[in-house]
């Protein structure tokens, strides 16, 4: 009993659901050696490019002291960047280097894929009320 309670939570099944993606998009990602911390960084500065490390981390999805790793690391590896902020010198930016935009647009393909086979899998209207709903659960 339950187990079936647990399976009927609105929150265990969106949690469900986001294991199965993330996991999926793991297994994909990984022949390119990118973890999904990654990815998600690079979409963040895709869309916006230049943005504090608080405002990265609460976009990308990632505690704050482990984006600083991540970031260092990716900084080693060439794909993003520190600059100071023009409007406050004393804020760094996060910034997306050439490195970085040409392994997004390379990884813009699996995220693509996997979002195209959600629209297959799910009528478009649902789909849409969906969306709706989620995010009206995340706006809270």
């Amino acid at each position: 009993m339950a187990e079936s309670r647990l399976s009927d939570q609105l929150a265990y099944i969106i949690a469900t659901v986001n294991k199965q993606l993330e996991d999926e998009l793991q297994e994909r990602l990984r022949p390119a050696g990118v973890p999904i911390e990654q990815l998600r960084i690079l979409e963040v500065l895709n869309s916006a490019n230049g943005r504090p490390m608080g405002e990265l981390a609460t976009k990308a999805l990632i505690e704050p002291t482990t984006l600083t790793k991540i970031v260092d690391r990716m900084v080693s590896d060439g794909l993003v960047f520190r600059a100071p902020d023009p409007s406050d010198r004393r804020r760094v930016l996060i910034r997306i280097a050439p490195g970085g935009k040409t392994l997004f647009r390379r990884l813009d393909r699996i995220t693509t894929a996997q979002e195209e086979r959600l629209q297959r899998q799910i009528p478009a209207a649902k789909l849409d009320e969906l969306r709706r709903l989620l995010t009206e659960i995340m706006e809270g």
